[in-house]
């Protein structure tokens, strides 16, 4: 019922609002170009005072639309959540509404997808990078990074010349490790792949 009372309140915003399979609480697919009022409406007309969450998926790199944005709310006086999706109109270069006029903690949580991901927030107050270095020229979550990095320069030309190396991939010590599609739980547990290298194993190929 909640559900169902949130939607038609947010198809007043904007019609094409549209619920979202989801598993656990509420959940809505929502325009991009309408996303802010949304979750403003979301936020001053129903209780959902606290952002927990800004985040992206990669939908995958044949994926049209590829990348989306999406935001976890909460009331926390009625300890009810909400999940909103927008999709990005451009796959290559992804851009959302930043909500830090909304609520300030997206902040970090924008800075970090910016990063990890690479949707850029418009109008976000000073995003920059937050884990990797500025020049820095991957999105590790993106589905087309490799599992073990890449191998590049260091960030500090100074340390590079005194080491002597730069980036190396990463050893996965038993993975990558997948779940496979199944129905029955016990058969979802994540199974090693052991695709690990170290100083005697070479890297394997693929």
């Amino acid at each position: 019922m909640i559900a169902q009372d949130l939607l038609a309140a947010l198809q007043g915003v904007n019609s094409e609002v549209a619920e979202r399979e989801s598993a656990d609480w509420p959940s809505f697919n929502c325009p991009i170009d309408s996303l802010v009022d949304v979750l403003r409406a979301l936020r001053d007309n129903h209780g959902y005072d606290m952002l927990v969450d800004a985040t992206g998926i990669d939908n995958g790199v044949e994926a049209s639309p590829r990348f989306t944005a999406v935001y976890h709310l909460q009331s926390t006086a009625n300890h009810v959540y909400v999940r909103v999706a927008a999709d990005c109109a451009d796959s290559e270069n992804p851009v959302a509404p930043s909500v830090v006029d909304l609520w300030a903690g997206a902040d970090w949580h924008e800075r970090e997808c910016y990063d990890l991901m690479g949707i850029k927030y418009e109008n976000h107050p000073d995003l920059r990078r937050i884990l990797m270095w500025d020049e820095y020229p991957y999105h590790p979550l993106r589905k087309d990074f490799p599992l073990a990095g890449h191998e590049g320069q260091l960030w500090d030309g100074e340390i590079a010349e005194v080491t002597g190396t730069g980036t190396i991939p990463a050893p996965m010590a038993g993975g990558p490790f997948v779940s496979s599609c199944s129905n029955f739980e016990a058969d979802k547990e994540p199974r090693a792949k052991d695709e690990s290298w170290n100083e005697k194993n070479e890297k394997p190929n693929g």
